[in-house]
Formats: structure tokens, C-alpha cells, sequence
């Protein structure tokens, strides 16, 4: 049985954890729609692809966190949204984004952040789960 301050820590960061993933997924546009003339030239081989699978490793350890339900169902439908968003930026990015392409590449580097963060997470919970059994 948890005790009352965990409960309670728990529940403040639960209440805190839409806000953040709502953010995090506006920054994710923000980013992804800026015009190609205004990113940096960074010259380090693939680091596009890493960017994105931060961003949606990211992404989906923060919708995580907004609900109680972590069951399996829950977690592929995360990681399809996941997908299906980074596709729907690279397709806004192709069409519509001044001086950028649409990088099916990116789409996968995506769904590879998705998948680890949703790995990251379940491992987290379960050495959470385990220490603070080990506590009681």
C-alpha cells in the first residue's frame, strides 16, 4: 500500500503530466514547421534522425504519464499515434514548410524514439514498482 505523501506526489505529478505532454507536443510542431532557411547548419552524419527519435522517445514517455492505464493496448496506440504524427509533420513538412522535404526516414526515426520511450517507461515503472516494494 502506498503511503499517503506518495499518493499525493503521484497525483500532483499526474495532474502536471498533461500540461507538459501538451507542450512538448507543440514544440515538436513548432520545430518541425520551421522554415528550412531557419535551422542551423549542423554537419554531424544522421543527426536529424536522432533528433527525432528524441523528440518521440520524448513524446511518448510524457503521454505516458497522463493516464493510469498502462496496459499493452494502450501503449501500441500511443506508439501509433506517435507514428502517425510524425508522418503527418514529414507530410506538412513536404508540402507546406518552405525549404523542407518530407523524409519517409524520419518517420521511421519516429517510431524508433516511440517504441524506446515507451520501453524507457515500462522499464522505469517496473524498478520504481520493485524499489519501492523493497521500501515497505
Amino acid at each position: 500500500m502506498q503511503s499517503l505523501t506518495t499518493k499525493k506526489n503521484n497525483s500532483i505529478f499526474t495532474n502536471r503530466a498533461k500540461p507538459i505532454a501538451i507542450l512538448w507536443t507543440l514544440l515538436i510542431f513548432f520545430l518541425c514547421f520551421l522554415p528550412g532557411d531557419d535551422l542551423p547548419e549542423v554537419r554531424i552524419p544522421l543527426i536529424d534522425k536522432w533528433a527525432h527519435m528524441v523528440l518521440f522517445g520524448v513524446f511518448t514517455i510524457l503521454w505516458h504519464n497522463t493516464t493510469k492505464t498502462k496496459s499493452i493496448s494502450y501503449k501500441l496506440i500511443l506508439l501509433l499515434v506517435a507514428t502517425f504524427l510524425g508522418w503527418l509533420v514529414e507530410y506538412v513538412q513536404g508540402h507546406y514548410v518552405p525549404n523542407r522535404s518530407q523524409d519517409n526516414a524520419d518517420t521511421l526515426a519516429d517510431a524508433i524514439g516511440g517504441v524506446a520511450g515507451i520501453i524507457i517507461f515500462t522499464l522505469y515503472q517496473r524498478f520504481n514498482k520493485v524499489a519501492e516494494n523493497h521500501r515497505q
